[in-house]
């Protein structure tokens, strides 16, 4: 017990893991030759061949760049139709973008529940859901692992519902080999500063459907429309444009996914081979014929397999040797966000979302999800395994005093 860190040892691992994002030759010579040679807004050539290049690596006809994965889920939901008072399924278990671009949209979020093996949305909740006024659906690719698109696809077939892909986190990722994104109606991806894609912050919508992205096109470019005026406004778009800077930041970054990705695939199959044998963990199962993209690495924790330590004292002594392992997401219909005033939102007036219970998200998200950070899945063999030999360590010493570790008290 004393060769743990919390107790007075010695943490198992003090060198930093692979710093992210990554600044390389080619993204600096782009940023040169864009600052150089090329407008740095509307009408630049370095946008336009990220759009072409980013919508061709997704398997889709059509991209349309914007500043944020935020934005550009507002943008796909408005060119998806969805009005005022209109119901859009989520998932309970997913960052608040998901939910906060539904209400900027003046639509009600209808929060489905998650399947506990894949923490993605589960598509029977997602059919006992849909009403009149259900105007589109919101998979999210948790984790970068796609959501059982089949299932949602055959469902938003029977009921002429569309779906928006949250691919925020899914750069590169596939169902059935097929990248996500433009699988159904439309998808997003986001750039921001932690995802397998960044250029600080930045987003895309991704389409095969030209008069979506017609509309796309209008509601992040202050409501104009292509071969109209400049002083012609249609809608009531907003400036959601991307700089030229930023595309040229990520279109190098478009030649090293796919080798990030392998990285992060090989990685992850040593955590998930090893930490099955452990007693009480589980590592996400995918759905279907996929290929996750591997953003984060996220498993299950059974507490009852180490006498009820609960996880946050897990994650106390993980940390103390030197690996960050941490919650993740908290159901989010629970966030204070959804304490509704109605002056603010009327149209989300009478629901109590604070009464809700989705029990698998709740499950997952306040007692058994176990998080590793996007950089811990970029290091060599040995750095894997350090993190394999620290689970190792920790929970050997949890079955084998597990008293000690229960009267642990933090702050």
């Amino acid at each position: 017990m004393s060769d743990l860190a919390i107790f007075g040892g010695d943490p198992l691992r003090v060198e930093p893991f692979p710093e992210w994002p990554r600044t390389t030759d080619p993204i600096l010579d782009k940023i040169s030759f864009t600052l150089q040679n090329d407008t740095w807004g509307v009408g630049s050539n370095v946008i336009n061949e990220f759009n072409v290049r980013f919508a061709e690596f997704h398997d889709a006809k059509y991209s349309i760049s914007v500043h944020s994965g935020t934005s550009a889920l507002w943008v796909a939901l408005k060119a998806a139709g969805v009005k005022a008072g209109d119901e859009v399924i989520i998932p309970g278990y997913t960052f608040i973008a998901t939910a906060s671009a539904v209400i900027l949209a003046n639509a009600v979020p209808v929060f489905a529940d998650i399947n506990l093996n894949t923490g993605n949305i589960d598509p029977a909740e997602v059919a006992s859901l849909i009403t009149k006024k259900t105007q589109a659906i919101i998979p999210v690719h948790v984790a970068g692992a796609p959501a059982d698109m089949d299932a949602l696809l055959s469902i938003s077939e029977k009921y002429g519902i569309p779906i928006i892909e949250d691919a925020a986190q899914a750069h590169g990722a596939e169902w059935n080999g097929t990248k996500v994104g433009a699988l159904g109606l439309g998808g997003i991806f986001s750039f921001q500063t932690s995802k397998n894609m960044t250029a600080g912050e930045g987003g895309a919508v991704v389409s095969n459907n030209s008069d979506f992205m017609e509309s796309c096109f209008s509601y992040h470019n202050c409501g104009r429309v292509k071969n109209g005026k400049w002083y012609e406004h249609h809608r009531l778009g907003s400036n959601l444009r991307m700089s030229a800077l930023n595309a040229a930041v990520l279109i190098p970054q478009l030649d090293t996914l796919a080798t990030d990705t392998s990285l992060r695939e090989r990685n992850r199959g040593m955590l998930d081979t090893s930490l099955s044998e452990l007693p009480g963990f589980k590592p996400m199962v995918p759905a279907g014929k996929s290929r996750s993209a591997n953003h984060l690495y996220i498993c299950r924790y059974d507490a009852a397999e180490y006498d009820g330590i609960s996880r946050e004292t897990f994650f106390k002594v993980m940390q103390a040797e030197g690996i960050f392992t941490y919650r993740g997401y908290s159901p989010l219909y629970h966030e204070p966000l959804f304490i509704i005033n109605p002056d603010e939102y009327p149209w989300l007036d009478g629901r109590d979302y604070q009464a809700l219970e989705l029990p698998n998200t709740e499950r997952f998200a306040n007692q058994e999800a176990v998080w590793l950070k996007q950089t811990y899945l970029l290091g060599n063999d040995e750095d894997t395994k350090d993190i394999i030999r620290t689970f190792e360590k920790v929970t050997s010493a949890m079955q084998k005093e597990p008293k000690k570790f229960l009267e642990l008290k933090f702050n």
